[in-house]
């Protein structure tokens, strides 16, 4: 019997196995308070099972780019130009082709926001 350096006993694994039965037995959460369980997705909610948003790429339209952008940069980025935001995003770890496309934009240009860096990078207007 090996024991090595586990935190719980053999009896509590063997209690932990039993709770998660139901769970792994029915396929969907089996606990008796509502308010406990994982809430749903929203019909408006990004689509964040298709892998990171990149411009160009399906699905990647002006409303999920801006949200990409948004949650990695945040407020305190802008303004800044291609090179400074490259700067950031390799800092935040974002992925590799949202990074790519900010790379291939005018380093010249500056951005102010996360909008106009959105519709710079899928081409389209604002029509507000």
């Amino acid at each position: 019997m090996q024991r090595g350096s586990d935190r719980l006993s053999r009896h509590r694994d063997d209690e932990m196995k039993h709770e998660l039965q139901g769970l792994l037995r029915s396929g969907h959460p089996t606990r008796s308070e509502e308010w406990n369980d994982p809430e749903p997705t929203a019909d408006d909610d990004p689509q964040v099972w298709g892998g990171p948003v990149a411009p160009g790429s399906d699905g990647a339209s002006l409303e999920t780019v801006r949200l990409e952008l948004a949650r990695i940069l945040g407020r305190s980025s802008f303004p800044a130009t291609p090179v400074e935001l490259v700067r950031v995003l390799r800092h935040e770890h974002a992925p590799d082709p949202l990074v790519e496309a900010v790379e291939e934009l005018p380093r010249k240009e500056n951005y102010t926001n996360v909008q106009e860096l959105a519709r710079a990078l899928t081409g389209t207007e604002d029509t507000r």
